[in-house]
């Protein structure tokens, strides 16, 4: 099944069930959050609404009028789950190991959420303007200390997103103990948020095995798979509920989603481009600059992240 935010002119908008191919549309009068909320009785309701799609019911879809699938969040936790993406980092930029057994992970702005088509404004090209590839979940209501084996039941939805970086000011704001607020604006989320069993053969071990293909102004950057994460996404929810318990609406990322054959498949950002060509010797890649169009899929399932930088 898949879902999305349709404009309606309030913050939320209006959820709709999304045909398989994308063109047609059934409303669901109610929030994506709402639904979330109380899933046991809304999601039987929506699996009505697909099946209706199926026979051809619908009315057309104008993708240019999609919101976020949630504009807007309880909570946004990103993890740092691809080890080879940390190990390129640490390489390149000299950096100490991270000494832990444990998810990496930080609580990022969740107020809102920019759409797929939208252009995203920056202030300064100074900052270093980057993107992130990653998959991400959205999770219905978690218990504290939720354990990993039970938190794939927790699981709503899947998402494609940009998690959109400001390298200049991030190694300032790490430096300071007290985690990211500048260095991290507002995310993008592809416009279609999709249930784990829509994946098929693709969702496995919480993980999204898809390749996440990115273009930077129609040239190819990267298409690393989504399978290659140390900590499933089922690890991460029990991580982020040890002490705490979650409310439905919580999305929680991958982190940048990175391959050991990154020669052969590429990345999904900037910087781990940049470390990859100190560790050669090259000359670095530079970031964004204003004018520069961003894309991202991930086949067909969530549709597709394509946006312009502009200053603010």
């Amino acid at each position: 099944m898949r879902l999305a935010t349709r404009a309606d002119g309030s913050r939320d908008g209006t959820l709709v069930v999304v045909s398989d191919d994308a063109q047609r549309c059934l409303p669901a009068d109610m929030t994506l959050q709402a639904a979330l909320d109380d899933w046991t009785r809304t999601e039987p309701a929506l699996r009505v609404l697909a099946q209706r799609l199926d026979a051809g019911q619908g009315e057309p879809l104008d993708t240019a009028t999609l919101l976020a699938p949630l504009p807007r969040a309880w909570q946004w936790l990103d993890g740092s789950a691809f080890p080879t993406h940390g190990h390129l980092m640490q390489q390149a930029f000299k950096l100490p190991p991270i000494e832990t057994t444990k998810p990496l992970m930080y609580q990022g702005m969740s107020h809102r959420f920019l759409s797929a088509t939208e252009d995203v404004p920056f202030p300064s090209e100074a900052d270093g303007i980057d993107f992130e590839g990653e998959f991400a979940v959205v999770t219905g209501d978690v218990p504290m200390g939720c354990r990993a084996d039970e938190a794939l039941d927790h699981i709503r939805l899947v998402l494609l997103l940009n998690d959109w970086s400001l390298r200049t000011i991030a190694p300032v704001e790490m430096k300071t103990g007290f985690g990211w607020v500048q260095a991290k604006p507002a995310c993008s989320v592809a416009p279609f948020a999709v249930t784990p069993d829509a994946l098929g053969d693709a969702w496995a071990d919480g993980r999204v095995c898809l390749p996440l293909t990115v273009e930077i102004n129609g040239e190819w950057f990267g298409s690393p798979v989504g399978g290659a994460m140390a900590y499933g996404f089922h690890d991460l929810i029990a991580h982020a509920a040890r002490t705490r318990d979650l409310p439905a609406g919580t999305i929680i990322g991958s982190g940048t989603v990175s391959n050991a054959n990154h020669a052969k498949v590429g990345s999904t950002c900037l910087s781990e481009r940049r470390a990859i060509d100190a560790i050669a010797g090259r000359p670095l890649t530079p970031f964004l600059s204003f004018g520069d169009r961003v894309t991202m899929h991930a086949g067909d399932r969530f549709g597709t992240l394509g946006q312009r930088v502009v200053q603010r």
